[in-house]
């Protein structure tokens, strides 16, 4: 039931603002999920007739009388709906027949008064000018009995008589009228007019928190940020104290976060918006909330940014890196990326301890990253020709050697990874086999006992490099086994 209310909220905002298509848009959405609210079909009807759409109207009154026949609004909006149709008995058989139920309807009763009063002049006016009274030049009375009389407007709902209301009725009453001021001179962008009607509103009704919360959004449309969030505190005092609407509550908390997020104090922002969503959950809500929510990591990501540190970080990667402790020279290297994250260097490094750990697919990435930081880091390139060789990817590691080349065209390194990838384009499997185990240090790894249970291991359970990787000594000779393409991993 929170959506269709939602939906009927939205509806009659809507429909204060005269936006009458979306108001019944709203109202029929909300009857499609609670086909048996009396309420909703009445407003709907509202709508319809306020949208000169009278025979729609008609419609929603008939199916808010035969939901709720006892409900006097029922009729009042039949009325108004026949009316527009010109049945004008319709209509005041509506009127009357909600009488029935509640014979001191102020509404029902002065549109049977207004009624009455705009029959009695249509009649009036369709009569024979009486002969003792000059007839106006170049009219005859034909004529003015021919000439269409002006449609027939439908009653506006009547005012209630201020002498028959109580003391606390009055107060609102007036209260409404300041309010109902205020908010066209705030359409107009006529602030301080708004404000002057909004406080009137307070002291003719101190309980209301909507006055408040008007008052806040002129401060807010003004800047005057400060101002702003005390009246929307206020508000929320006189909120709590009057037991307002969950939804009212909601609002203040939510124009406060929306303040604080003016002033870029995320973090007061973030709090308001969650205390919003406590008292009632809304999509705008939950947006903003997440919008801060991202600025606020983004401000921590920032504030956290340190290049001095960094390179510590670096320098003690790079000792444990030397040591053949590549898990910890990772850890290492990680911190000074989030110390430094526009330092190619660093994640090269990170992408050479990667290499040692076969974690080609993060390697990867990171020498993309320090590309993509530094499109001229050489570096860069030689440690993604690496990479992709060790993965068999010649055609690809080929390319990143090329470009390497292009940078530099006597780099070493380049050119020894170039050419072995030429090579390997001319080899068989047979022949790089053959090449590999005429290598003494390639025999001698796989005559290890130790070597030749962790290759089947590995071959077993592809995840077993990653533990094995750990061990310097070990990680040594996977890596010399992959080069020599001996043993691959995809």
């Amino acid at each position: 039931m929170d959506k269709v209310n939602e939906l009927k909220e939205k509806g009659n905002t809507a429909l204060n603002a005269e936006k009458f298509d979306e108001a019944i848009a709203a109202y029929t959405e909300a009857i499609a999920l609670d086909a048996k609210n009396h309420v909703l079909y009445s407003n709907r009807s509202a709508a319809y007739s306020k949208a000169g759409r009278f025979k729609e109207a008609l419609e929603d009154a008939e199916k808010t009388i035969s939901l709720n026949p006892s409900w006097p609004k029922g009729y009042s909006r039949k009325g108004v709906a026949a009316a527009g149709l010109r049945d004008y008995m319709q209509a005041l058989e509506a009127y009357n027949e909600g009488l029935k139920y509640d014979p001191h309807n102020a509404i029902l009763l002065q549109g049977c008064q207004e009624f009455t009063a705009s029959v009695l002049n249509m009649m009036r006016s369709r009569t024979d000018i009486p002969m003792d009274v000059d007839p106006q030049s170049g009219t005859s009375s034909f004529e003015r009995k021919s000439q269409p009389s002006k449609a027939y407007e439908p009653p506006k709902p009547a005012e209630p008589r201020v002498e028959d209301m109580s003391e606390d009725e009055r107060k609102k009453y007036f209260a409404k009228k300041e309010k109902e001021l205020g908010n066209a001179a705030y359409k107009k962008k006529d602030f301080e007019t708004a404000l002057i009607h909004y406080n009137a509103a307070i002291e003719h009704d101190p309980t209301d928190i909507t006055f408040h919360n008007n008052i806040a959004a002129v401060y807010f449309e003004r800047k005057e940020y400060e101002e702003c969030i005390k009246q929307c505190e206020k508000g929320i005092e006189v909120g709590r104290e009057n037991r307002a609407d969950f939804k009212l509550i909601a609002k203040s908390l939510a124009r406060i976060g929306n303040t604080y997020r003016k002033l870029e104090n995320y973090k007061q922002a973030k709090f308001y918006y969650e205390k919003a969503m406590s008292e009632h959950r809304t999509p705008e809500i939950k947006t903003s909330l997440s919008e801060v929510e991202a600025k606020i990591k983004e401000e921590e990501r920032r504030a956290y940014i340190d290049p001095a540190k960094a390179e510590e970080e670096k320098e003690k990667g790079n000792e444990y890196f030397k040591k053949g402790d590549y898990s910890s020279a990772v850890k290492h290297y990680s911190e000074a990326i989030k110390r430094n994250p526009d330092d190619p260097k660093l994640y090269s490094n990170r992408a050479a301890c990667y290499t040692k750990l076969a974690a080609f697919d993060l390697g990867l990435k990171d020498c993309d990253t320090c590309i993509k930081l530094d499109e001229k880091f050489i570096k860069g390139y030689i440690r993604k020709g690496k990479i992709l060789q060790g993965m068999q990817q010649t055609s690809k590691a080929s390319t990143a050697y090329q470009k390497a080349l292009e940078l530099d065209p006597n780099n070493a390194e380049a050119i020894d990874g170039y050419r072995q990838c030429s090579m390997n384009f001319q080899r068989n499997p047979q022949e790089v086999l053959k090449n590999a185990m005429s290598d003494p240090e390639i025999q001698q790894i796989l005559k290890d006992p130790a070597m030749r249970m962790i290759l089947e291991q590995m071959q077993n359970d592809p995840n077993a490099v990653k533990e094995h990787l750990q061990n310097p000594a070990i990680a040594d000779k996977i890596m010399k086994l992959l080069e020599s393409g001996i043993i691959q991993i995809h």
